[in-house]
């Protein structure tokens, strides 16, 4: 049964002042088809044509959303870990296109188009006369047409976006305000036509027909998020453009046809019921009746022989359909799930990419960038691995995490990003997250992890800027010692502390008495470390701290505090800004800022501006040499000496651990690379000796993977001596003739946990402690000040506390 046809919907005057207008621009279509360059401007036929010649003829051609590709190395060569689109696009030149495309495009959609001016002109007369007898808007629209209303429709898509995130009132204005904007690009209107004629007599007169036929080529859709035809090679057939044999040539452009029906991808929707299915099932049916039709006008239009024709026709359609996942989710199987989160954070936060926000995403989102990340596969494979043979992806009791990252000194480089759980946007499969725990919660990351007594470096530094040296001896006083808050000085923060007494534990009761400045940070004793402190003044040890670099991971949640338990690791700070701020101390005092990219370059080949490490002199040389030569103590003969990979390598180290073991870090650095691990609880209060993995209990996993990922930095970028420190800074202005007691090694155990008492304002947390792997205990549990962020992994653990030692790890 046929359809009726549509009702004569004109009045007699309205279709003939219809035809008349349109009889006067299809005279003005005559000039513009005989004399091109003189477009409409030489005639004025009527006020219709006067009107059309109004009308603006110029379309500036924007870039278009391209996909934009991460790399990483891998053997030395760059290996892509990821692609971000919103469409699937990638602009080839006219030389990567199959001659057999372009043929079939021009013989198929507008056999004229090497000798029009811009448009068809037999079909739009065709259309005008159609449409003024009262039939639906028609004209057989030349390639240069086509290719307007796709870069009207492109404009849609990318400045009227509809929010899914918006409110469901916003949404529906700009569902409106998208819809509006496509009638105007692509509805059916006799005035949007005639702007589409204009704009592509103007575009035909300012370029080559050479560069319509590939602009239109690199535009066009081929169903679903398939732009242009190197896209729609590579994923409908598994090749690039230029290598399309003449049946897939014919099948790309019989899907311009109708590209939701015609794709191949067993995708297809049908325009109607009665449309013929259009699947694997049948040989895509329709789509081949479509792509036989493209081939015979090839044929006639003599681009094939009747040979070819015969042969490609017989030829039956076989998609080798190869999906392009967009964004991070691919780079899960190169172990860089979490980088590849971090460098998107990069080029949407960064000034290098823009001045504001949005200029930044519509940069990302147009793509066509090749990103060559600092990302270094091997060592990150051997991360992930040793991080994951100690450390689960997840525990039916306790809600553990780890992570590791390294960067390279005197650079700023980020080589590896590792940590336990599998990379997730959604974050719902087990043992899964999108939160990046080495980051600062701007960038994908927690709101950051106590960091215990891995902070002492700071402090040290601090020391050594004031005049003092490492075999300086201090009294230590006693486990459980109550230092009155009058003992501290903030200058910031106002003067002298008042108020009560904050009782520092030590891990082990008999810690305490003299000890040299060296001893205590071998055995990394809380008492000598805040009786250092009372000596100083806070406000310099923050200051310094920040100099290196050491910031909260996320202020609005967890600001940097200048308290007493500051000292002993009680602030929320990020895995890569501890490991940034070490390659500091290892560069001789010298900080450079995180770089996660090296280069860019466009898909054209054009070098784009990356951003860039800046390096500045934080600490004084001598400062850093002096703190070097100290730190380096705990991996040889300190609380780190278990994760020595003992391959010569000069190595400085601090281990840092809190109350109950609740939060566990190792920093380290080379002279040519820094570490930090992590390994903690997101949330929860477990005491993390009592469970084991792989072997080893959970709060000695930083020691047993830490030895592996050394051991390959190592391998892979050396290392030298550290600069010797000047003997002022070492030995004192007297130069000790003996060594003092504490500074041969290791001691008996150490810090332990502070039983806590609040600061002057009342807001102190709890205070950092180390003991030994394996050893009879932490400290007596210390003020539970600091408060656990939950799940989405902000900063895990209530006090700090918690000890380190030179034994190995327990367990087996």
């Amino acid at each position: 049964m046929t359809s009726a046809r549509k009702p004569f919907s004109r009045g007699l005057p309205g279709a003939l002042a219809a035809f008349v207008a349109m009889s006067a621009v299809a005279g003005v279509l005559v000039a513009a088809a005989v004399t091109p360059a003189a477009a409409v401007t030489s005639l004025a036929v009527s006020d219709a044509a006067g009107e059309f010649d109004g009308l603006p003829d110029y379309l500036a051609l924007q870039p278009l959303d391209q996909t934009t590709t991460f790399f990483a190395s891998k053997g030395g060569q760059e290996v892509p870990i990821a692609t971000f689109y919103a469409q699937n696009r990638r602009d080839v030149g006219w030389d990567q296109i199959a001659r057999s495309v372009k043929d079939a495009a021009v013989d198929t959609e507008d056999p004229r188009f090497y000798s029009e001016g811009g448009i068809d002109l037999y079909g739009t007369i065709r259309g005008a006369l159609a449409t003024a007898t009262g039939r639906d808007v028609q004209g057989g629209s030349s390639i240069t047409q086509q290719y307007v209303k796709n870069i009207l429709v492109q404009r849609c898509d990318e400045d009227d976006q509809v929010d899914p995130n918006a409110s469901a009132a916003v949404q529906k204005k700009q569902q409106a305000r998208f819809e509006e904007c496509y009638q105007s690009a692509a509805g059916v209107s006799v005035s949007r036509k005639l702007q589409e004629i204009r704009y592509a007599i103007g575009i035909d007169k300012r370029y080559s027909k050479r560069h319509i036929l590939q602009s239109y080529l690199n535009i066009v859709g081929f169903g679903g998020q398939i732009y242009g035809v190197q896209a729609a090679a590579n994923y409908y057939f598994d090749v690039d453009a230029k290598d399309l044999t003449l049946p897939q040539s014919a099948t790309l452009v019989a899907i311009l046809n109708n590209p939701n029906y015609l794709r191949i991808d067993d995708q297809s929707v049908k325009p109607d019921d009665s449309a013929q299915d259009n699947d694997a099932k049948n040989g895509y049916a329709a789509t081949k009746a479509r792509r036989d039709y493209v081939l015979q006008r090839m044929l006639v239009h003599h681009s094939i022989t009747k040979a070819q024709y015969a042969r490609a026709v017989a030829t039956p359609i076989s998609p080798k359909i190869t999906p392009l996942a967009s964004g991070c989710q691919s780079a899960v199987a190169y172990d860089a799930g979490f980088f590849c989160d971090y460098v998107e954070h990069v080029m949407l936060q960064d000034p290098a990419f823009g001045a504001t926000a949005d200029e930044r995403q519509l940069r990302f989102q147009r793509g066509g960038l090749n990103v060559y990340t600092t990302l270094n596969l091997d060592l990150q494979n051997t991360a992930q691995a040793a991080l994951s043979a100690y450390v689960p992806s997840s525990d039916s009791e306790v809600d553990i995490g780890g992570a590791d990252v390294s960067v390279e000194v005197g650079t700023g480089r980020i080589v590896t990003m590792v940590e336990n759980k599998a990379y997730d946007p959604t974050g719902s499969a087990p043992g899964s997250t999108a939160v990046n725990y080495n980051t600062d919660n701007a960038y994908g990351g927690s709101n950051g992890f106590q960091t215990g007594s891995s902070f002492k470096a700071f402090d040290l530094a601090a020391w050594f800027e004031a005049g003092h040296s490492a075999y300086e001896t201090v009294n230590a006083h006693y486990s459980g010692y109550p230092f009155p808050f009058s003992d501290f000085t903030a200058s910031c923060e106002g003067g002298r502390l008042s108020g009560g007494a904050y009782p520092v534990e030590n891990d082990e009761s008999s810690e305490g008495g003299e000890l040299s400045v060296l001893g205590a940070t071998e055995a990394s004793v809380n008492t000598a470390f805040m009786q250092m402190a009372t000596e100083l003044d806070l406000c310099d040890i923050a200051d310094v701290a920040k100099a290196l670099g050491i910031h909260s991971a996320s202020p609005a949640t967890n600001p940097f505090q200048i308290v007493p338990s500051m000292v002993i690791g009680t602030n929320y700070i990020a895995p890569l800004t501890m490991a940034t701020a070490y390659a500091a101390i290892a560069n001789g005092g010298r900080l450079c800022t995180n770089v996660a990219i090296d280069r860019i370059v466009t898909n054209s080949g054009d070098a784009v501006p990356a951003p860039t490490s800046t390096c500045s002199q934080a600490i004084p040389s001598t400062v850093a040499a002096a703190l070097a030569w100290t730190l380096e103590h705990v991996i040889t003969a300190g609380t780190a000496t278990s994760a020595n990979p003992d391959d010569g390598i000069p190595i400085l180290a601090k281990t840092g651990t809190t109350d109950d073991y609740q939060q566990n870090w190792l920093v380290t650095s080379s002279s040519k690379v820094a570490n930090a691990i992590w390994v903690g609880q997101i949330s929860g209060s477990h005491d993390l000796r009592d469970y084991y993995y792989g072997g080893t209990a959970l709060a000695n996993a930083k020691f047993s993977a830490d030895r592996t990922i050394l051991r390959a930095l190592d391998d892979t970028y050396g290392g030298s001596a550290f600069t010797a420190p000047p003997d002022s800074l070492i030995y004192g202005s007297s130069r000790y003739s003996s060594t003092p007691q504490g500074s041969s090694g290791a001691s008996q155990g150490s810090s332990g946990a502070s039983q806590g008492s609040g600061t002057p304002q009342g807001s102190q947390t709890g205070a950092a402690t180390d003991a030994p792997p394996g050893s009879g205990g932490t400290g007596d549990g210390g003020d539970q000040g600091g408060t656990g962020q939950g799940s989405d992994g902000s900063g895990g653990g209530g006090g700090s506390g918690g000890g380190d030692s030179t034994s190995p790890p327990s367990g087996g």
